[in-house]
C-alpha cells in the first residue's frame, strides 16, 4: 500500500502521473463529463528517435488516481503536423454546430516549421477526435512563434475568448463560434523571453464574488530576474478588448524549477460564486534545460505535478495567487509520525523519525523567533548524497537546493542553482509542507503562499531525513510525517497504442 511494487524502475514516482513509457510534456487542461475528470497531455511515442507529439488521455474521478487511455489525437494524420499544445472546451450552447454538449479541441499543428491552430472534435465523451473539415482554423499571419491557444467562454459578453503566445506577445481573440477569430489587443513583454502556454481566466479575491481580478498567466523565462523557466502571471483587468495588468512586474505562481506549461480550470459542479473563489492547477514537473537528461529509463520527460487548489488571497494589500495540494491528497495519507517543540542545535544532530515510504507528506512548523540563522532539512539523503529544503530567518527565505543530489554534477548549471523566494513568518511562525515522492519535491510555504517545486534524484533506494542548525538553535513547534500511499495508474492502451 505505502510501497512501490518491487517490478517498477528505481525512479517511478508513487503519486505522480506519468506514462508507461516513451515521453510527455505540456498538460491539457482537464474537462469534467458525468463527474469524470478529463485530462490529456502532450506524448511522443518516437522518442527520442522521432519528434513530433499526439495528445495523450487519462481520466479520474478525484484528481489523484489516474486511468489511461490512449492516444486521443494522433500526431502527423491531416497533414497539418503534429499535435502540439491547446484546449478543450464543451460546447453546451452549439455555437460551433456539432451538436450541443460536443467536445472541441483546439490546438496548434506544426508543419515545416510554420504553426497554425487547428478545430478537433469528439463526440464519444473525449476519447477520440476527429480533425474538423475546415482546419485550420487560424492560418499562421507570418510569424514563427504562434502557439497555445487557452480558450474560455466569456459569459458577459456571450463569446469565445482565446489568449495566444506569439513569442513576446500574448495575443487575444474572440469568435462566436470556435471557427472564425477576430484579433482584439497584445500584452507584450520583452524581458521574459518566449511567451508560451498562456491562460486567462477571472477571480474573486478573497472569496468575495463582488470583488474580482482577471488573472493572466504565461509560461517565461526568467533568467533576467534571478530565475529559470516558470508560471508567472499579473492580475488586471479584460474588458473585452484587451487586458490591462494592476502591476507591471508579475508574479510567480511556482518559484521552483520544475513548473511549467502551467493549465488551470474550474469545477462546473460548482456555484458561480464557489467557482470564482477557487480552481485547479497542475503543471509540468520538468525545465528545457535539461529536460532530455534525466536518468529515467522506461519513461522520458519527468512527470505531471499534483494538482493544486489555487485561491486569489489579500496578501499585504496585493491580490496574490495562493496554492494548495487539493484535499483529495489528504487520503493517501497514512498513520503520521507527530512531534512537538523539537529543539534543533548546532553543537549536534537532532535525529528525526525516517520516512518508512518512497512518497511522503511532511508538515513542520518553525519558530521564526529561534536563535539559529538557518535551519536547513536533508531529504532523500543517502550515499553521500541528499536534497536539501531549508530556511534564513535572517532575510526570511525559504529555499531548495539539489547541487548534491545524485545527479546534479551531469546536470546542466540550471540545475544546481538555488531555488528561493522571501516569506515573511506570520505571527512568528513559517509552515513548511513538503510533499516527496521518488524524484520530486513540492514545497508550500505559510499556506501556499510561496510554492517551490522541483525534481529531485538522489541515489538509488536513498530515502534519509535529517535537520541541522547554523548560528543557533531551531525549535521545531510542530513535525508531522506521514507515508503517503502508492497510486497505481491503471493502464489499459486503446486502438493500437502499446501503452499498457
Amino acid at each position: 500500500m505505502f510501497s512501490r511494487p518491487t517490478d517498477w524502475a528505481p525512479y517511478r514516482p508513487a503519486v505522480h502521473l506519468t506514462p508507461a513509457k516513451h515521453w510527455m510534456n505540456d498538460p491539457q487542461r482537464p474537462i469534467l463529463i458525468d463527474g469524470i475528470w478529463h485530462y490529456y497531455y502532450l506524448y511522443n511515442a518516437d522518442y527520442p528517435k522521432g519528434n513530433g507529439t499526439a495528445w495523450y488521455h487519462v481520466t479520474s474521478t478525484d484528481l489523484v488516481h489516474w486511468q489511461d487511455h490512449g492516444i486521443a489525437i494522433d500526431k502527423y494524420k491531416n497533414g497539418l503536423g503534429d499535435i502540439e499544445t491547446g484546449s478543450t472546451v464543451i460546447d453546451a450552447n452549439n455555437t460551433a454546430g456539432f451538436g450541443a454538449g460536443a467536445v472541441i479541441a483546439i490546438m496548434t499543428q506544426q508543419h515545416e516549421g510554420v504553426q497554425r491552430q487547428s478545430l478537433f472534435v469528439s463526440t464519444d465523451g473525449g476519447y477520440r477526435f476527429k480533425a474538423y473539415d475546415g482546419n485550420p482554423v487560424m492560418d499562421n499571419p507570418g510569424v514563427h512563434d504562434w502557439r497555445d491557444p487557452k480558450i474560455v467562454w466569456d459569459a458577459a459578453r456571450n463569446e469565445w475568448l482565446m489568449a495566444l503566445a506569439e513569442g513576446n506577445k500574448i495575443g487575444f481573440y474572440t469568435s462566436p463560434d470556435l471557427k472564425r477569430w477576430t484579433y482584439k489587443s497584445g500584452f507584450e513583454r520583452h524581458d521574459l523571453g518566449m511567451l508560451e502556454c498562456p491562460d486567462l481566466f477571472r477571480m474573486s479575491i478573497d472569496g468575495n464574488p463582488a470583488k474580482t481580478r482577471w488573472v493572466l498567466a504565461t509560461g517565461a523565462n526568467g533568467y533576467k530576474k534571478g530565475m529559470t523557466t516558470g508560471t508567472l502571471y499579473w492580475t488586471g483587468d479584460w474588458d473585452g478588448e484587451r487586458f490591462t495588468a494592476d502591476n507591471d512586474e508579475p508574479r510567480w505562481l511556482d518559484v521552483g524549477a520544475d513548473f511549467y506549461a502551467t493549465v488551470t480550470w474550474d469545477d462546473p459542479r460548482q456555484s458561480d460564486a464557489e467557482r470564482l473563489a477557487s480552481r485547479y492547477a497542475i503543471g509540468w514537473l520538468n525545465n528545457w534545460a535539461y529536460a532530455t537528461k534525466l536518468p529515467t529509463d522506461d519513461w522520458h520527460g519527468g512527470a505531471a505535478s499534483i494538482v493544486r487548489r489555487i485561491e486569489l488571497r489579500s496578501v499585504d494589500g496585493m491580490p496574490v495567487l495562493v496554492s494548495q495540494p487539493i484535499a483529495s491528497l489528504d487520503t493517501l495519507e497514512g498513520n503520521a509520525t507527530v512531534r512537538s517543540r523539537v529543539w534543533v542545535t548546532d553543537a549536534s544532530k537532532t535525529t528525526l523519525p525516517q520516512p518508512p515510504s518512497d512518497a511522503y507528506r511532511l508538515r513542520v512548523e518553525l519558530n521564526a523567533a529561534s536563535q539559529a540563522n538557518e535551519v536547513r532539512f536533508h531529504l532523500k539523503q543517502g550515499g553521500g548524497h541528499f536534497a536539501t529544503v531549508g530556511y534564513n530567518f535572517k532575510d526570511a527565505t525559504v529555499f531548495v537546493m539539489r547541487d548534491t543530489d545524485a545527479i546534479a554534477d551531469s546536470m546542466p548549471r540550471e540545475y544546481r542553482e538555488i531555488r528561493k523566494a522571501q516569506v515573511p513568518a506570520s505571527s512568528d511562525v513559517v509552515r513548511l509542507d513538503i510533499i516527496v515522492d521518488t524524484t520530486s519535491i513540492e514545497v508550500f510555504v505559510n499556506g501556499g503562499e510561496v510554492v517551490l517545486s522541483n525534481l529531485v534524484f538522489g541515489a538509488h533506494g536513498a530515502n534519509g531525513l535529517s535537520v541541522e542548525s547554523f548560528g543557533g538553535t531551531t525549535e521545531l513547534r510542530s513535525f508531522k510525517l506521514s507515508p503517503l500511499k502508492v497510486v497505481s495508474i491503471k493502464r489499459y492502451g486503446r486502438d493500437g497504442d502499446d501503452e499498457r
